[in-house]
């Protein structure tokens, strides 16, 4: 019994992780619970994507949106409209019991929604995800990482930053639930432009690979139909690693190989969550103006921003005003190519 929720952990014994190291799926289940309130503090409120690794780490994995029909009567459901005109009722997990509950469908990470289940069209969470192309060396990506929040802080805003238990670094910020999934895409690209300005050849926001080099601000990570895992997180690696959140002091020294499923729970257990107060107050959440504004008065008569196409026709200056075009946007989901239509 979890929270007075009977959870039933089927195949106990079934190895997920068996190269470098041997977790069976009862020990995930363990690790999760070992760190739960930090581990529901990244998902609690929040429709849920199952990442399921039925076969174990290395095996291969599928999202699966939808939550299965066979299911707990006290787990909630919200459904969820896509670009593309689908609609997904997925899972939100509140407590312990719900979290024990998706481990045991083979759910090794977690993959929540920038939003919350009162407001799906506005999330409440801008996320930066910075990933290191091949060659980059882990003391560039803390580098880059710094610079980050110091354009945060330039900007009024907090970032939270953490491992992303694999080559990388996330770095999620609190916003107010008042922007779009389209404006808080294109303050996550404003920000990653403005970074890699900062320390030349370090990072990057260019979106074709080839045109990358350094550290890939992975912007379009904040689109609708993008999930990121978050903190507490277990990696499919072989040492399997722990997407960790840390504290600020922390980045500048920290290796991600230190964070696994073997001690973390030590970690959590004498130091806490780092991330505790990512909620603890309205005051918190920032304002996506200042990244917007420079987007809003400087459009030029056509722009292309990395796949967006914003067409926008001026009018002559005696009238001082700018009439837009409709276009479509070409995105990628982790299902299936959609287009949707957008006003710049």
């Amino acid at each position: 019994m979890i929270n007075g929720h009977e959870v039933r952990i089927t195949h106990p014994d079934k190895l997920y992780f068996s190269k470098q190291t041997k977790l069976t799926k009862l020990n995930l289940v363990r690790y999760y619970l070992s760190v739960a309130p930090g581990a529901l503090a990244g998902i609690r409120d929040r429709p849920l994507v199952l990442k399921r690794f039925v076969d174990g780490a290395e095996g291969e994995a599928f999202y699966q949106k939808r939550a299965p029909v066979k299911r707990p009567a006290w787990l909630r459901t919200v459904t969820l409209a896509f670009p593309s005109g689908r609609t997904a009722e997925e899972i939100v997990v509140d407590d312990t019991a719900g979290l024990a509950w998706v481990v045991n469908l083979g759910c090794i990470e977690l993959h929540p929604h920038p939003v919350r289940s009162r407001d799906l069209e506005h999330p409440d969470e801008l996320r930066v995800d910075l990933d290191p192309g091949p060659g980059v060396r882990w003391e560039d990506v803390r580098r880059v990482t710094l610079e980050v929040k110091s354009l945060l802080e330039e900007m009024g805003l907090r970032g939270w930053p953490k491992t992303s238990g694999s080559r990388g670094m996330h770095v999620n910020v609190r916003i107010q639930q008042q922007w779009t999934f389209t404006e808080v895409r294109r303050a996550a690209l404003a920000l990653s432009r403005a970074v890699e300005r900062r320390p030349p050849g370090l990072a990057t926001s260019k979106w074709w690979k080839e045109e990358r080099h350094g550290v890939f601000l992975d912007y379009n990570q904040n689109a609708k139909d993008r999930t990121t895992c978050s903190g507490y997180s277990v990696r499919p690696l072989p040492d399997a690693r722990v997407s960790t959140p840390l504290h600020w002091h922390e980045v500048p020294d920290c290796d991600p190989g230190d964070f696994t499923v073997f001690t973390v729970p030590k970690r959590f257990a004498e130091i806490g969550d780092p991330h505790a107060g990512i909620d603890d107050a309205d005051a918190e959440a920032g304002s996506l103006e200042k990244l917007l504004e420079p987007i809003k008065s400087q459009l030029p008569a056509r722009c292309v921003l990395d796949g967006e196409i914003v067409i926008a026709k001026r009018r002559s200056a005696a009238r001082g005003s700018v009439a837009r075009e409709k276009a479509h946007e070409k995105v990628t989901d982790q299902d299936a190519t959609t287009y949707h239509r957008e006003l710049s």
